[in-house]
């Protein structure tokens, strides 16, 4: 069996790629350096990110299957990635606040065997509650909006500030499950079988 790679130190991407294919996996972490294009849309910004990260690890392993995924917040046109420090994380809840968001997730699969790149990108709309000060100010100091994609964490205590997921809730976690195993089959590897591999 080859070997499967996630390109990421991302916990909640390494939980959802175990419920998905067990521990038939290995991470590491891409050295790719994530800079804003401001020439980017959101969803090219995403893709870019993850094939960026995918590419930085499949230079490394040859014949190996990676698997890399960036995600992102879009609203109003603007790409809210990670915060900065908390004066921008509540910055973005302010402006996420009472509005549809957009939660973009470029995936990409890379066989390095064989030199395919499967890419995509993943959209879910997500209804934010209407937000005071004083809930932005007090979900800010649990210090979970951090490192979040627009500054919240749909599994974490940030459920609350979610009042309607539309699409893929895993994708909105940060990696589309039910897309990803399609991706894996095009480069023949089989979610049930890696399952039994693993077992």
């Amino acid at each position: 069996m080859r070997r499967i790679i996630l390109a990421s130190s991302s916990p909640r991407r390494r939980e959802l790629l175990t419920q998905l294919i067990g521990d038939s996996f290995e991470i590491v972490p891409s050295a790719y350096n994530e800079l804003m294009y401001e020439e980017l849309d959101p969803p090219s910004q995403a893709l870019q990110h993850a094939l960026g990260k995918g590419r930085n690890v499949a230079t490394k392993y040859p014949d190996s299957v990676i698997i890399a995924a960036d995600t992102g917040v879009s609203c109003g046109g603007k790409f809210l990635g990670k915060p900065a420090d908390k004066e921008d994380a509540r910055s973005m809840l302010g402006t996420i606040s009472g509005r549809i968001v957009e939660v973009l997730t470029g995936i990409v699969v890379i066989d390095s065997g064989k030199g395919i790149e499967d890419t995509d990108i993943i959209s879910t709309q997500v209804r934010m509650a209407n937000l005071s000060r004083q809930d932005i100010a007090a979900y800010v100091k649990t210090g979970e909006p951090m490192d979040k994609a627009g500054a919240f964490a749909i599994q974490g205590v940030g459920a609350v500030l979610v009042e309607k997921v539309e699409g893929d809730f895993f994708n909105v976690v940060g990696l589309p499950l039910f897309r990803l195993s399609q991706m894996l089959r095009k480069v023949d590897e089989d979610i049930f079988e890696l399952i039994q591999a693993d077992s």
